[in-house]
């Protein structure tokens, strides 16, 4: 197909994106009143812990067998690789600009998280509808792009809820200490010692007096006013063979600790329950399906997923608003985020997937194929902005990243969209 012909086909499902969110941003300005500052934080809530796990789970219950997860192996592999990569663009950047450090982990999470379920699910089907798309059917391709989009989803909300979420976690507790850092040199002031005095405590331990055993002169460690001075370079201090078990031992529980409460996470939940009820056969029987028995529980979980892309959309237009407001994010920040996202990353991709195919390492759907590419081309995940929400930090930030990439993700999408159409079919 032509490449104007193939932009014409990229850019109705963004145009979509751009109408729902733009009502988003009217609702949230000060004349609607209806997305206040307060709103959005309880619908974020709501999102987080009703409306993603019905989605993740409605959606991998219904379209994921056990047959696709096996066929469907190299998926999360690349789900992996964009983190990966947009981690290491990530650092990079942090390493170059030197933001404050508690938004350290909020600039390595927005390159490095995209927006791989929501976009997709409605860029993927959108595509088979369009006049013109150059992967078949429509219906054959809308329940395939569902199904990959669904499966990508969720592979992407796994590493969006643990690795992208420790990120935004360690941001909270390094901007917690800050701040209790703060509060206490404004409370208390600093106290000067005497040189003599702070040094002589720096290098002495003051025992009190012990009966000597020895007669009625002190013996040779004791001083005269009764006292025994001891260096503190004398005391015993265990080696680093053996601090480094106890140091293991501590990174293991902490990690464990971690892990388990990132599973606890409802979105996570939502994952697990919904592979297992879509990869074993009796269970998927059981409520999946118009004639099983408890089929009212998949579309009343199905019902509450339909609000989750309407609603993430919606706030996704109530962030870009706030992200007019400054913040503390130099715009060399914003601008390097913006090419690692839309640049760096879309290049990364066509390379990556096209050596797979290659490879023959990739099943020969081209709508896959489509799929793992623009997995490399979503701009970061709104998740992102309900974790800041809900650590209290970071939020203003993340807005105005939200802001600026959302804004271009229009023209990327569609650019990068057309090009790997152009690229698969040419």
């Amino acid at each position: 197909m032509a490449f104007w012909d193939l932009l014409i086909v990229a850019s109705m499902p963004v145009v979509k994106i751009l109408l729902i969110s733009g009502l988003g941003a009217v609702l949230s300005t000060r004349y609607a009143g209806v997305l206040t500052e307060d709103s959005l934080k309880h619908v974020n809530k709501v999102i987080f812990v009703v409306f993603t796990p019905a989605l993740m789970f409605a959606s991998l219950a219904q379209s994921v067998t056990f047959e696709d997860l096996i066929s469907w192996w190299s998926m999360p592999f690349n789900v992996f690789l964009t983190f990966l990569f947009g981690a290491i663009l990530g650092w990079i950047i942090v390493k170059i600009t030197k933001p404050p450090e508690y938004l350290n982990g909020i600039v390595v999470a927005n390159c490095c998280a995209g927006n791989m379920g929501n976009l997709l699910l409605i860029v993927v089907p959108a595509l088979c509808h369009e006049k013109g798309s150059p992967f078949g059917e429509p219906s054959v391709c809308k329940l395939n792009g569902i199904a990959y989009a669904s499966f990508s989803m969720a592979l992407g909300s796994v590493f969006i809820w643990t690795y992208a979420y420790s990120l935004i976690r360690s941001s909270s507790q390094i901007h917690e200490e800050k701040e209790f850092k703060n509060g206490l040199e404004e409370k208390i002031p600093n106290i000067d010692y005497a040189g003599e005095t702070s040094k002589l405590l720096q290098t002495i331990q003051i025992i009190p007096e012990v009966p000597s055993s020895g007669g009625d002169y002190p013996s040779d460690k004791q001083s005269a006013s009764g006292l025994v001075v001891v260096n503190s370079s004398s005391s015993k201090k265990p080696s680093c063979f053996q601090a480094w078990p106890r140091k293991v031992k501590q990174y293991m529980k902490k990690t464990a600790d971690l892990l388990f409460e990132e599973l606890k996470a409802p979105p996570t939940i939502g994952v697990i329950a919904g592979f297992m009820v879509g990869a074993i056969p009796p269970v998927n029987a059981l409520i999946v399906g118009a004639s099983a028995p408890l089929r009212v529980i998949q579309d009343s979980i199905s019902l509450l997923g339909d609000g989750a892309i309407p609603g993430i959309i919606l706030l996704m237009g109530g962030h870009l608003v706030k992200g007019l407001s400054s913040s503390k994010l130099r715009p060399m920040i914003i601008v390097l985020i913006i090419c690692a996202k839309f640049v760096l990353l879309p290049v990364i991709g066509i390379f990556v997937v096209k050596g797979a195919s290659n490879l023959g390492l990739l099943p020969a759907d081209p709508l896959y194929h489509f799929v793992l590419m623009i997995q490399y081309t979503v701009p970061p995940a709104m998740n992102i902005g309900t974790m800041a929400q809900l650590f209290n930090v970071g939020e203003q930030e993340c807005s105005v990243i939200f802001f600026w990439t959302y804004l271009l993700a229009a023209i990327s999408l569609t650019f990068w969209s057309t090009v790997y159409m152009w690229i698969l079919f040419s």
